[in-house]
This record gives C-alpha cells, sequence and structure tokens, in this order.
C-alpha cells in the first residue's frame, strides 16, 4: 500500500522555521512546523514573554498639578528594547496573529449540539453540588470521523472533551464522567427528556463571554495629562479620522438594528454616530470619546466617562509628529476601576506608520499576539488585524481575572441551582410519564440514535426536540449572539500547520522517525530502517521519479525510539524489547559513508559493537534536549535509572575538537543508578542553572510526577494526579532566566510547574504565579512544544494552543493520525506533489 507522506510547513517573513514534526498517517509522514523569530524560544519561555509581553511593574506619574498618581501594577507591552536602531520599520518580522479561544472551535454546544439528537443528563457530586452533562454523537468538522464530544456544566465552569466513537463498543455516561475526573456522586444522573432544557443550557453556554465587544478610544493630544483634559477635546484630529476609519465604519445610531455596544439607538441621547465593524465574526463597536456628547458646562465629560470608563479595553490614540518628546501616557491618568487594558496608539506622520504600546492590569492572564519588535506598523491593514485580535483576546484574559471569574461563577452556580431546583420535582416521580421529564436510567448506554424499537412517542418527542433547538438555534443568529468566528485573519493568509506533500511512495508502516540533515530516518517494522531522500526531482523535473527509501539497518535491528544529533555526528537508538533491548549508538558520518559507497546494508550482528552493554532491558530513555555542555542519557530498566553522559572530546593542535575515540561507544560513560520505588512511563532531564549537582530527573509513574536529583538520587514531589486512571502522556522542560519549568501532561491535562529557584541540590517546588493549567479537548498520545505552540497530536487531529497561556488558536482533523518524531532545526523545503 503506498501512502503520501506530506510536510506541514510555516514561515515567517525571513523565511526562519525553528520547530517541526514529523507525523505518520496510514503509514504516511507528515512534518508541521512554526516559526519564531529568534534562536531556542522553545526552551526560554521566560525570555520570550518578556521580550513580547512585558513586565509587570509599578507605574507612577504626576497629574497637570504636579501631584504623584500611583497607577496600580500594570505590564507593560512595548516590544523588545534591544533591537539593532538601524531596524526599518517595514521590514517587522511577522508574529503569528491569532483568535485565541475561538468562538467557532469553543462554543461546542451552539454549534454540535443544539437543534440536534442528543442527551443531557442530570446529576450531583459527592458535594451535593448539582452538574448537567451534555453528550452527542457528531462528525469532526465534516470528516467522516465520528466522535463523541461531551460537555460538563459545572458551577466552577464548563470541561469539553471529544471521546472516540466504536460502532461495536456503545459508550456509558459512567465512563464519560469518569473520563472527566468525576466517579463520585451523591445521586447518579437522570437523563433529561424535556427539550426545553436546550434554552437553559444555551444561557450557561453564553456565561463565558459575549461574542460581541465594545472598545472605547479615546483621543488625546500631546501633553495632556489628565482624563478631564482628554475627554474635554472635543474634536479629534486628521491622523485621528484617519485611525477611526482604519478601525471601521461610520454609522448612524438613529435607527441601528446591529450590535449597539449600551449605545443609544433610538433618542440620539450618546451621539449620532458611532464607528462600528464586523471582525472574524464579531460584531464590534467603538465608543468613540470624540462621538460621544460633549458638555461645555460639564469639565468631567461624564456622559464621555460612562461609556468609555465602564469598557474592559480602551484605545489611547496619540499625534506623534516626528521624535517622541511628549510625556508619556500611563494608566493612571484615566480615573476607572473597570479598565483593565489600554492600548496607546502613536500616529508618526514622518513615515505614515503606528507604534503600539500596550498596560494591561497585572491580574490579567497574558493574551496575545505577542507585539513584534519595535511594535512599529507601516502596513495599515496588517495592523488593524493585529490591534483588533490583541483588542479581542485582551477582553477575553480579563474575563479570567478573579475580579471577573468569581463574579461569573456565582452567576453559572446561581443558574445551575435555579435549574435544578426546577427539576427536583420529577426526581421522585415514577420511570418516564408525560408529567415525568427525567428518564430514572442513570448509566444508560449514550446512543446515537433511538433503537429501531423506539416509541412512536419516542420519536416523536426527538423531532419536537429538534425543532425547539432549531428555532433557539435561528434565534441566537438573528439576535447576532451566534458564534461563528473565524480562526485565521484572513483567506489568503498561509498558517504554519498547512500540509505540503513530501513522497507518495513509501508503503510501510513507521514506527519512530527523525529528520537527517534534509532527509528523514524512518524506523519500521517490516524493512528495518530506511533513509529517504528529501531532495525531490519533481521540484525541478515533473515527470522525473522519486527516488526510491535506502534501506540503512535490516529488519532485525527492531528501533523502537531514535535521536539523530548531528552537531554530536551521533545516532542513539533503542533496539528490541523485553530482555533483548539495548540502547545502540553510531556515528552519522560512518553510517553516511556506508550509503555512499553502497556497503552492504547493516544487521544487528554487525551493530554489536555499537551497544551500550548496561543497557540491557531498557525499556525507555531520554536525553536533555539543550545539551550545549554535555549530552546526558538516562536510560529506564525496569525501576531502575542509568545516568550515562557523553565524555568531551578534546582539542586537537588545529583549535578543533575531536574525539577520543573512534568508537562511540567509548565516548560514553556511566555515573551512576537510580533505584525508583516504580517504573517509569514518561522522563525528561531539566537542566540546572549552573549543571553542578542541581541537574534533575523528571519521571511519571503511576499518579504522580517525581523530580529525581541527578547527583544524589533524591525524589521530591512535583506533582500528585487526582484519578482513579492516569494516562501519561509527556513532561516538558521549559526554562525561565535558568529556572527550569515543565509542562506535565496527563490524561486531558496540561499543567505548567514552575521549579524555582534551585536552592542547592533541593528544587524549591510550590504555587508561582506563573503556573497555569489548562484541558485538551480530545486525549492527546503526544505532545509537541513548537513554541509559541504547544500540539497535542490525537488519534484523528492536531490540537494547537499557544504555550504561555495554553489558549487554543487551531484544531487540524487529520485521520489515523500518529506522531512519529519531533525536533529543533531549521526549515526542510519539501515540494508539493500534484494530488492524485
Amino acid at each position: 500500500m503506498n501512502s503520501d507522506i506530506n510536510v506541514y510547513l510555516g514561515r515567517d517573513k525571513t523565511g526562519i522555521m525553528r520547530k517541526r514534526a514529523l507525523l505518520l498517517r496510514k503509514g504516511c509522514s507528515f512534518e508541521i512546523s512554526s516559526s519564531s523569530a529568534s534562536e531556542d524560544l522553545g526552551c526560554r519561555r521566560g525570555d520570550f514573554s518578556r521580550k513580547h509581553y512585558g513586565s509587570v511593574e509599578l507605574l507612577i506619574s504626576s497629574d497637570a498639578d504636579g501631584a504623584i498618581q500611583r497607577a496600580g501594577r500594570f505590564r507593560v507591552e512595548n516590544g523588545s528594547s534591544d533591537e539593532p536602531m538601524d531596524y526599518t520599520p517595514g521590514i517587522w518580522r511577522r508574529t503569528d496573529v491569532h483568535l485565541e479561544n475561538p468562538e467557532y472551535h469553543t462554543r461546542w454546544f451552539f454549534k454540535y449540539f443544539l437543534g440536534k439528537v442528543h442527551q443531557n443528563y442530570v446529576g450531583t457530586d459527592a458535594e451535593k453540588n448539582p452538574f448537567y452533562l451534555s453528550v452527542v454523537l457528531s462528525d469532526q468538522n465534516n470528516q467522516r470521523v465520528p466522535q463523541y464530544r461531551a460537555i460538563l456544566w459545572r458551577k466552577t465552569g464548563t470541561l469539553k472533551i471529544s471521546l472516540p466513537y466504536s460502532p461495536t463498543k456503545t459508550l456509558s455516561v459512567k465512563s464519560i464522567l469518569s473520563a472527566m475526573n468525576l466517579d463520585r456522586f451523591e445521586k447518579g444522573p437522570r437523563e433529561i427528556l424535556n427539550p426545553e432544557i436546550q434554552k437553559d443550557l444555551l444561557v450557561l453556554e453564553e456565561q463565558e463571554g459575549s461574542v460581541n465587544f465594545k472598545f472605547g478610544v479615546l483621543y488625546a493630544k500631546d501633553g495632556q495629562l489628565t482624563d478631564d483634559e482628554m475627554f474635554s477635546n472635543e474634536t479629534g484630529s486628521e491622523s485621528f479620522d484617519k485611525f477611526l476609519n482604519l478601525l471601521g465604519d461610520t454609522i448612524s445610531l438613529q435607527g441601528w438594528a446591529g450590535y449597539r455596544g449600551g449605545l443609544d439607538t433610538k433618542n440620539d441621547t450618546t451621539g449620532m454616530n458611532s464607528i462600528y465593524t464586523v471582525y472574524q465574526g464579531h460584531e464590534l463597536m467603538f465608543h468613540v470619546s470624540t462621538m460621544l456628547p460633549y458638555s461645555k458646562e460639564n469639565k468631567q465629560q461624564v456622559e464621555r466617562k460612562r461609556h468609555i470608563g465602564n469598557d474592559i479595553v480602551t484605545i489611547v490614540f496619540q499625534f506623534q509628529e516626528g521624535e517622541d518628546t511628549s510625556p508619556s501616557f500611563k494608566p493612571s491618568m484615566i480615573r476607572s476601576h473597570f479598565t483593565h487594558i489600554f492600548a496607546l496608539v502613536r500616529y508618526n506622520s514622518q513615515n505614515d506608520s503606528y507604534r503600539l504600546k500596550l498596560f494591561s492590569e497585572e491580574s490579567v492572564p497574558l493574551f496575545g499576539p505577542p507585539l513584534p519588535s519595535p511594535p512599529v506598523f507601516t502596513d495599515h491593514q496588517e495592523f488593524r488585524d493585529f490591534l483588533l485580535v490583541k483588542l479581542i483576546n485582551g477582553e477575553k484574559a480579563t474575563l479570567e481575572t478573579p475580579t471577573f471569574a468569581q463574579k461569573r461563577q456565582r452567576t453559572l452556580d446561581m443558574l445551575i441551582r435555579s435549574l435544578y431546583q426546577d427539576l427536583i420535582p420529577d426526581l421522585h416521580k415514577v420511570p418516564f410519564s408525560p408529567q415525568n421529564m427525567l428518564n430514572r436510567r442513570s448509566f444508560s448506554d449514550v446512543l446515537p440514535e433511538s433503537p429501531k424499537s423506539a416509541r412512536k412517542k419516542e420519536e416523536a418527542r426527538q423531532a419536537e426536540f429538534v425543532r425547539i433547538g432549531q428555532a433557539l438555534k435561528l434565534k441566537t443568529i438573528v439576535r447576532g449572539d451566534a458564534p461563528t468566528s473565524l480562526v485565521t485573519t484572513g483567506l489568503c493568509r498561509k498558517e504554519p500547520w498547512e500540509s505540503q506533500s513530501f513522497c507518495s511512495t513509501f508503503s510501510y508502516e513507521t514506527v519512530c522517525a527523525d529528520s537527517w540533515g534534509q532527509s528523514l530516518l524512518v524506523a519500521t517494522e517490516a524493512a528495518g530502517v530506511m533513509m529517504i531522500d528529501a531532495v525531490d526531482p519533481l521540484l525541478s523535473n515533473p515527470d522525473a521519479q522519486v527516488l526510491p527509501p535506502v534501506q540503512v539497518f535490516d529488519k532485525t535491528m527492531v528501533v523502537k525510539q531514535m535521536h539523530v544529533l548531528e552537531p554530536q555526528d551521533l545516532l542513539i537508538t533503542r533496539t528490541d524489547k523485553g530482555k533483548d533491548a539495548r540502547l545502540y549508538v553510531f556515528r552519522l558520518s560512518m553510517l553516511k559513508r556506508g550509503l555512499e559507497e553502497r556497503q552492504l546494508v547493516r544487521t544487528k550482528c554487525d551493530s554489536r559493537e555499537n551497544k551500550l552493554e548496561k543497557t540491557k532491558g531498557c525499556h525507555l530513555y531520554s536525553i536533555n534536549t539543550h545539551h550545549g555542555s554535555e549530552l546526558r542519557i538516562v536510560a529506564a530498566i525496569r525501576n531502575k535509572l542509568l545516568l550515562i553522559t557523553r565524555k568531551q572530546p578534546r582539542p586537537n593542535g588545529m583549535g578543533t575538537l575531536v574525539a577520543a575515540t573512534d568508537s562511540p561507544v567509548d565516548q560514553f560513560q556511566y555515573i551512576r543508578e537510580i533505584c525508583l520505588c516504580e517504573t517509569p512511563v514518561v522522563m525528561a532531564l531539566v537542566d540546572g542553572p549552573t549543571g553542578e549537582n542541581d541537574n534533575m530527573i523528571c519521571v511519571a509513574y503511576k499518579h504522580q510526577f517525581d523530580l529525581i536529583n541527578e547527583s544524589t538520587g533524591d525524589a521530591y514531589r512535583l506533582h500528585h494526579v487526582d484519578a482513579n486512571r492516569v494516562n501519561f502522556v509527556a513532561a516538558i522542560d521549559v526554562y525561565e532566566d535558568g529556572e527550569a519549568g515543565l509542562l506535565l501532561c496527563y490524561n486531558y491535562i496540561c499543567s505548567y510547574k514552575k521549579v524555582c529557584p534551585f536552592n542547592g541540590s533541593t528544587p524549591m517546588i510550590q504555587s508561582n504565579a506563573s503556573d497555569f493549567h489548562f484541558s485538551w479537548n480530545q486525549m492527546p498520545n503526544a505532545i509537541v512544544c513548537a513554541f509559541p505552540y504547544i500540539l497535542a497530536f490525537t488519534t484523528d487531529s492536531i490540537e494547537i494552543r499557544l504555550v504561555v497561556n495554553g489558549n487554543l488558536v487551531y484544531t487540524a482533523v487529520v485521520p489515523e493520525l500518529q506522531l512519529t518524531a519531533s525536533r529543533d532545526g531549521s526549515m526542510l523545503l519539501m515540494p508539493k506533489l500534484p494530488s492524485a
């Protein structure tokens, strides 16, 4: 069976690629890449965060009378200050601009449930808190991949997961709730048969926030230091009018039928005109200071402050003539307890450019897109896209602050309890009757549709259920509250996860793989290890034949893991299984020479000199991903860890490094053995800030993640998993200012834990403001950090989120998907083959 090998490519304007992941689908490989503007960002999360998202500082300024004003603590985003001074603003190294948690992907009930046959359940947990569960069998974005989608409604928020569909195995409510880590109940769930429940659940989903937004726009002249002065600007300027035209259209409020953002559309009490636009399915209304009513008698301009002062996000526009000599804007100039984000926009007439600066109250979580360096835009349409996405993401992020989150939780709790009280009378009635809209089957199978033997009454109920749901859906669309946001900022925009074909003739199932130069080294069960040449003749000659794969090892070498380390001239593999498993190390240069000289394919017998003897029985190994000083390997042999390091090459007389011996095996030395209480299933090496007795090993086993000190073997509990069943996926090391952090991935959860600071040999493991966690929508099989993204590879999809906050940006549906390898590196240029 021949299969296509596709390549997912992405690049920034400099053409730089920084991460790629090789994937397999029905025996095919894929590659997904993401771009960044500097080296090694995947391991330097903190450096990137401060460079592009700024840092929190106490802002102090003085008013017109010289009195000191305390603005509070704000995160100041101003791009990087360490860029070359000769940087040309027009050559912007473009960052990725995405709506975070787009409603089209997050408002599941509206999109997948409403108006379709589905099941809803009600129950109470062990703490007697009511909850609701909605389950539907749906197709994954019309890709003919059936799956169950489930939403758990609780006072703390909603949890959404997808579960695989099997035509031979029905799914129970109990198993769904167990996957959501809800195993104990005060009262088991009952099915709700009343079709009117759809209206109540839609109200619960709408508590996640409005799909439409209102933003303040405040015109400020140079030298104005107080909000009274800024709000008293009766008119704007030519550059301000130009900026307003860029934001949206001028509309007449009288009789306006669209989203009004709290403005009066009948009596002109809030002005005659306003600025409005629709962006990616969102209606945006701007409260423009110069368009709101002006009063000469009222110096505080209360009517203007009443709207702009109650906006979560406010744009402050300043005209900049030449060099910036005017006092800088500070949030303390605006007296508002409600506004959390100020976007300072400055227009420079000399080069027709906009400069952007962001102030976010410290409790607001990080949100993208990150500001470019410097934050100067000469392409006005590009600036508009960036600004609107930044503002929308900013308001969404603000809703996660304690002030708004607690209010939303109280509202959600009140709605859930009120709905539960309405259902209580039915809980004690006999099974289904016209007066009882609850079904006593608490743990019934979740069926995609009614059984063939169902009564006509049940079929009529389902028809009525669908009719009411469709009517609700239409009503939501008509009133403009439908979640229809798109996931890209333009139809012609190329995303990092778009695919190109790489090879269409590979016919083996892949076990693992890694890239070697511009080629792929692929391990298979049936044909050993193959090298697929990435230099595709189709690039220059469409009629040329694709070069066949070249066999490197025969099938006696059953490779389960591999790492190609080109700077070290090394190939590391874990071969065979059980007691026969071992680690092997090869010189890439020797393998390459054998291929060029067309020597016989290597066998397991030929590789006896390449095995690391003490690794017999190894079922898992890990290497340090940032081995600038020395390469470290940890091999797991049942519940024993074997730490191995590579000896440092010695310099020769020419000043270059040479190996101490021709044998790659002789370069490695065994440091120590560490015994664990359990057999690890996931491992990651964590670099300490000094490398002197503070390197760590993260291991996952049983119900916990532990940190093991490499020097002492002491174990420290990092994270306990409170779940009956645990599926460990990955532990990924990331760093902030030399301090280690870990992305811990298990079940549907991804949790970021910062380990700081290292105190001698003992890590201080404690809650940190930078810690966060989120839930994947589908159970991952593998996780890859491709900065600034983190990607979850499931059976049928790639779920793409941002590593700085865990927000979803895109879900790519790719049926029968399997990750084979990932690594850092420059872009591989793969031609796109014509489709069959």
